[in-house]
């Protein structure tokens, strides 16, 4: 090979490189998250694994394990608890769900921790007996959905919400912390819920204060890490607040 043709090829290589160290990596949508994901079902072993907690049922007379902890276990389909609806603890965190829907067969559930998933919704089924549902850290886009009459504490820190929406204070009539640290929350609107005593809204973008006048029974209100615009917003209805975090609000 010439000392010419050797250059041209140089050269050629060189531009080929160039054109690929120009161009950016395409993060990946969730859709081709989705089907790169291989399908990990919940089973029998696994089942094994997390049951614990023996309780009497029904009359009194039988008994089943109550309390199952299935987390890391990379599972997208939990069709198999609908199976086991005597359980009434059941922690899946940091799993790859998407599907919580086999859930609505455990009736006598009353605790329920799905962190770290890929949720993007709360739906469920409505149960009965729910206190305490925590669903940190997925990518959960709304409030709808949620309408279990017993529940207490609703922890929905670090994911993708900008509305608060559908919280029925009808329904949600025990309704009395939610945790919505972390989100995308540029408006308090939506949280009309008289009996709520702890609300958690720091690291969001929150410009303005609205519909607080509502919240008749609160008690603790955390809104650091915002970017309020203004103080107005608060009321004289909220008689009962005796803890507020203002740190870092500034616009």
């Amino acid at each position: 090979m010439s000392d010419e043709e050797f250059d041209d090829d140089y050269s050629a290589n060189e531009r080929e490189k160039e054109g690929e160290e120009g161009e950016e990596e395409k993060e990946p949508t969730e859709e081709e998250e989705e089907e790169s994901l291989s399908p990990h079902l919940l089973t029998e072993e696994i089942m094994k694994e997390g049951l614990s907690l023996l309780c009497k049922t029904g009359n009194g007379l039988a008994h089943a394990y109550v309390k199952l902890e299935a987390k890391e276990k990379d599972l997208t389909d939990i069709s198999l608890l609908q199976n086991y609806i005597h359980l009434r603890y059941v922690d899946l965190s940091e799993n790859q769900l998407r599907d919580l829907s086999p859930l609505g067969s455990l009736i006598h559930l009353l605790w329920l921790k799905v962190d770290g998933n890929r949720l993007i919704s709360t739906r469920l089924p409505e149960l009965p007996y729910l206190q305490i549902a925590s669903f940190a850290h997925n990518r959960i886009k709304d409030t709808e959905g949620i309408t279990h009459p017993r529940l207490g504490s609703l922890n929905l820190k670090g994911n993708e919400i900008q509305v608060i929406s559908g919280l029925d204070p009808g329904k949600l009539t025990n309704l009395h912390t939610v945790e919505l640290r972390g989100n995308k929350l540029e408006t308090t609107t939506g949280l009309h819920l008289p009996k709520l005593k702890n609300l958690y809204l720091a690291q969001n973008f929150i410009t303005h204060l609205e519909g607080l006048e509502e919240l008749v029974q609160l008690t603790t209100l955390h809104l650091r890490d915002n970017r309020l615009e203004t103080l107005d917003g608060f009321s004289k209805s909220m008689k009962c607040l005796q803890y507020l975090n203002l740190r870092w609000v500034l616009p």
